[in-house]
């Protein structure tokens, strides 16, 4: 037998070797795997991975990050904009460089987008004991900051050998490329194991192409949902964050114009029709449209495909109120297949899709006239009220946030991406917003992050280097996180900004105030004399802020502004801020109210009649949930 070569390169060395030829494969696109790497340095990771990453430069390029939490949105928004077929690396060093990664990973693996964690870790070989930044923890020697990542993540490993990187490293690349099971993946990393060198085979470094499964449907399940399908007297597909995962949207377009069902969209979903297809109907849930909503109400059977059944999407149970409703779950995940008693449909949504429509065309299956006709004009009455909330009739006064949404949705064309996740505009986006193009509508609201947007919006360019990448961000969001501004202008990534000043966190203020809260702790504003903040607004200039960063900034003070100012925006090749202060006055209009209820607890006993009066609606709400079995 003839004994494989071998290399001494120190794990950090061995480690981006092998990243760096590892590739995806699906219906016959190849891409890496591993598109780039992010990084910050300190003592946990300077000598080895940041060392390794200067050894092969040429063979992995490299970010440079200004905050741990804002590198795994980058990554996470360059993952979901490849459809989780390539990703990015972020590397940080141990303590707290490592636990500023729990956010990140949360919200990848939430939304089950890939991405790898390479964090730096105490030493293995304990020549110190504590290091500095090490967490003592009395009763267990072999734990470190790092297991905080445990439950966040789909994969986690503490490399303490260079040998058991070879296992663990592959076990990383078979959960990263699995679309059930993909998330954050963690590798822990010693510090003194990362420097340490070791004798690689060289098949370790082998090109490798991992195969993205598109699994079909079981014969007996598939013919079990053509029964129920056709048995409906009033179907409803719910589009979920699966179809775009999947690249599933022509065979959706194709299934809803064969069998004439419409199609609500959940935010993950959002885009999978475009909003002028016959069969669209728009957002569903607590943020849907009121069209949506009621066929919601009365259907006798739900069709979800790659939804996960969120509370924002079933109304925290009080949506589908129809009596004989049933579930219809198309879904790679078997543990998604099987909410709400639904029937399951266990297949990738491509694949599904494609088998059910045959079937149904087969045996000449579409949804009767009369229901055809109720939700088309049901359609057209939400488009007139879309139309009134975008409308400006006087342009030289501030603008109102939907007639923000509405001078965007004037200007852009089916290229352009939004992204949002947090405050008020998720709301206004999900009802209000005409998706032009399957990945037009970037919408985090799995784990609704603040600080996403900034970031995630470089790596949506960075996946996307020829499109106009828009990040929506709000005055609270904006605060959490805008330091990979840095990044962008630092790289030359010319993402666009458009942030929306309201003083204060809008959406908490109002979900605070209609569960009896009265907005307490929610606006960005002095203390009066009774010591609650009611006083004047802060004189806090994100716009200069913004500019201090290195960025471009365009301010607008009226509709009239903000039209021209978005203009200039799309057109600049470098990153540029729209800066805009909206009207939040309770006499201008905004956008419609919410469609159904979302359950948030309310105080059971309180003497504040604004708790009372909302403990009273609260319990009519509730009462109306069902447990679907």
């Amino acid at each position: 037998m003839t004994q494989s070569s071998t290399t001494r390169l120190t794990v950090a060395q061995a480690l981006v070797r092998f990243l760096a030829a590892q590739y995806t494969e699906r219906d016959g696109e190849r891409q890496r795997l591993i598109g780039a790497t992010w990084g910050i340095f300190g003592h946990g990771n300077v000598a080895g991975l940041g060392q390794a990453l200067i050894e092969y430069a040429d063979a992995m390029p490299y970010h440079q990050g200004r905050n741990e939490q804002s590198m795994v949105h980058a990554a996470v928004g360059y993952a979901r904009q490849s459809n989780r077929l390539s990703t990015h690396a972020v590397t940080t060093s141990i303590g707290p460089g490592a636990t500023n990664l729990v956010t990140g990973a949360a919200l990848a693996t939430v939304n089950h987008l890939p991405v790898l964690l390479l964090p730096g870790d105490v030493f293995a070989t304990r020549p110190a004991d504590p290091v500095l930044q090490q967490l003592e923890v009395p009763y267990a020697g072999d734990v470190s900051v790092n297991d905080t990542l445990r439950p966040v993540s789909r994969y986690f490993d503490r490399i303490t050998r260079p040998e058991a990187l070879i296992p663990s490293a592959l076990q990383a690349m078979r959960v990263l490329t699995d679309p059930v099971e993909t998330g954050a993946v963690t590798l822990a990393l010693p510090q003194d194991v990362q420097a340490e060198a070791y004798d690689w085979p060289e098949e370790f470094f082998a090109e490798r192409v991992w195969t993205v499964r598109r699994p079909g449907a079981d014969p007996t399940e598939l013919a079990e949902a053509v029964g129920a399908v056709r048995a409906a007297k009033r179907p409803l597909v719910l589009a979920g964050g699966g179809v775009h995962h999947s690249r599933a949207e022509e065979v959706l377009a194709e299934f809803a114009e064969a069998t004439r069902i419409p199609v609500a969209s959940t935010q993950a979903g959002k885009g999978s029709l475009r909003h002028d297809h016959p069969q669209d109907v728009g957002g569903v849930g607590h943020t849907g449209t009121a069209t949506a909503d009621e066929l919601a109400r009365t259907a006798d059977l739900v069709i979800g495909v790659g939804t996960r059944y969120t509370d924002f999407t079933t109304a925290s149970g009080t949506l589908f109120e129809n009596p004989d409703v049933r579930f219809l779950n198309l879904n790679i995940a078997p543990f998604d297949g099987h909410k709400l008693a639904g029937l399951p449909l266990i297949a990738d949504a491509r694949s599904g899709l494609g088998e059910l429509t045959e079937a149904l065309v087969m045996h000449g299956h579409r949804a009767a006239d009369s229901y055809v006709t109720e939700y088309t004009e049901d359609k057209e009455r939400w488009e007139q009220r879309v139309d009134a909330c975008f409308e400006a009739d006087e342009p030289d006064v501030r603008p109102t946030q939907p007639q923000v949404i509405g001078a965007l949705d004037a200007l852009v064309d089916e290229s352009d991406i939004i992204i949002n996740a947090a405050g008020s505009l998720p709301g206004d986006l999900h009802k209000l917003w005409r998706t032009r193009s399957r990945d037009q509508y970037h919408l985090e609201y799995g784990y609704s992050c603040m600080g996403y947007e900034i970031p995630a919006a470089i790596g949506v360019k960075l996946a996307a280097p020829e499109r106009n990448v828009w990040a929506l961000v709000g005055d609270g969001t904006y605060l959490m996180m805008p330091t990979e501004i840095v990044t962008a202008v630092q790289e030359g990534i010319a993402i666009k900004m458009l942030l929306v000043q309201n003083h204060g966190y809008a959406s908490i203020g109002g979900l605070s105030e209609s569960v009896g809260g009265e907005r307490f702790g929610t606006a960005y504003r002095f203390t009066s004399d009774d010591g609650t903040f009611t006083g004047a607004p802060l004189p806090v200039d994100l716009a200069a802020n913004a500019a201090s960063l290195g960025m471009r900034v365009l301010r607008a003070k009226t509709v009239r502004d903000l039209r021209a100012a978005l203009a200039e925006a799309r057109a600049a090749d470098t990153a540029t801020c729209v800066y805009v202060e909206t009207e939040t006055s309770d006499t201008v209009s905004g956008a419609p109210p919410a469609q159904a209820w979302w359950d948030v607890p309310v105080a059971e006993t309180a003497t504040r009649s604004s708790a009372v009066k909302a403990r009273e609606l609260y319990e009519r709400h509730v009462s109306t949930r069902r447990r679907h079995l």
